[in-house]
């Protein structure tokens, strides 16, 4: 059954490459769906997959890439929508 959750993360978090990891380590755990920047300063980011990688995802967004300071992350479950056929950085 694959889960899915959406999460907002503030902080230090744009300028810092935070997308392109995100992406990257979605990508690697086999997750699906989009990471962007949001006009307020925060990232959001939105996964389906399985609820292993999806943990371990949340986990990594808590700290995020070594140039971010991440203050604080909001993760609010979801509808697996099957929409992504991959992991992309939305605009």
């Amino acid at each position: 059954m694959k889960h899915a959750f959406l999460a907002v993360v503030r902080g230090e978090v744009q300028g810092v490459a935070f997308r392109y990891h995100a992406r990257e380590r979605a990508t690697e755990l086999g997750l699906r769906g989009y990471v962007r920047n949001q006009p307020d300063g925060s990232v959001e980011l939105f996964a389906e997959g399985e609820e292993g990688p999806l943990r371990e995802l949340e986990r990594w967004l808590a700290h995020g890439p070594p140039a971010a300071e991440v203050r604080e992350i909001d993760v609010t479950p979801a509808v697996a929508r099957g929409d992504y056929r991959s992991f992309v950085i939305a605009r």
